[in-house]
């Protein structure tokens, strides 16, 4: 028998340059919930605007990666970050984001706004010790692992 997962479809987004362990355990902990995940991937475009920088990996090549993660229904390329627009596009009924998130004005805001038209924001745990900023760190320093 098939566990029903409490949400149908869920969405979560990110740059996912120089992918890891973290993306990937965020990934995994959103399918879990949901019987259709959606994953976007930010344009390089939209991370040079937030960022000031480009990534690394293209956004071509960064969405093929995240299309060929297990437990990925569906991989895009968003232009913008407004969850609300976004959710025109996507109709997902649940949002995923890291617990580092949690409390900050910025989500704070989203969750009113999406509250409103049913759909709830889940915090995943953050993966402790590592992020794209730490592994770009350690490239230019010439450091391992």
């Amino acid at each position: 028998m098939v566990e029903k997962k409490k949400y149908k479809v869920g969405y979560t987004d990110g740059v996912y340059d120089l992918f890891h362990v973290g993306h990937l355990n965020m990934i995994q902990a959103a399918k879990k919930e949901c019987e259709y995940l959606i994953v976007g991937v930010h344009g390089d475009d939209v991370v040079e605007e937030y960022k000031h920088r480009r990534p690394i990996i293209n956004e071509i090549d960064r969405k093929r990666i995240i299309e060929s993660v297990k437990g990925v229904d569906r991989a895009e390329i968003n232009r913008f970050r407004d969850k609300m627009k976004l959710w025109e596009l996507y109709h997902f009924d649940v949002v995923f984001i890291g617990d580092d998130w949690k409390g900050t004005e910025r989500w704070e805001r989203f969750e009113k706004i999406l509250k409103a038209v049913h759909v709830d924001v889940v915090y995943v745990p953050y993966t402790k010790g590592i992020s794209t900023t730490d592994i770009r760190k350690k490239i230019v320093e010439g450091q391992g692992a």
